[in-house]
Order: C-alpha cells, then sequence, then structure tokens
C-alpha cells in the first residue's frame, strides 16, 4: 500500500510540473497571465514588465537560479497589485 501511494504521490508531482519544463519557463507563464488579466496601475504593469525582462535575460545568459528570484519578485508584484 505504501508502494502504490508513493508510487500515485510521484506521478501527480510529474504531471503537475509537464506543463512546464523548469522553472523559469512557468514562472514566465504565470507572469504572462497576470499581466494579461492585471487591474494595476501603469506604473506597477511596467515595473512587472521591466523585471520580467530582466528575469528573461537572466535566464539566457545561463542565470536560471538568478532569473527565477526576479521573475518571482514579479508575480509578487503583480499579486500585490490586484
Amino acid at each position: 500500500m505504501k508502494k502504490l501511494f508513493a508510487t500515485l504521490m510521484l506521478l501527480a508531482a510529474a504531471s503537475a510540473r509537464a506543463h512546464c519544463p523548469d522553472a523559469v519557463t512557468c514562472e514566465l507563464k504565470a507572469i504572462d497571465a497576470s499581466l494579461a488579466k492585471s487591474t494595476a496601475s501603469e506604473a506597477t504593469l511596467q515595473k512587472a514588465k521591466e523585471l520580467r525582462a530582466e528575469g528573461q535575460k537572466l535566464a539566457d545568459e545561463g542565470r536560471e537560479r538568478d532569473a527565477v528570484k526576479v521573475l518571482k519578485e514579479a508575480r509578487k508584484l503583480l499579486k500585490d497589485a490586484s
């Protein structure tokens, strides 16, 4: 029974991440979705877009840990403004 439960948990975790190949992609998708439906001020939206661009640049440079940190900051900014 424990093996079955462990297997099911692994499958659930794998399927939950199936839509995103990595953390950067997940963060970018979440930010894009938030930007599309956000009611935040123009200044807040601009700051979030700048952070998103910075995160994308860091990811492109191979600095994924730094990119995720910046992207999470953008998501938090949008969440707090909503």
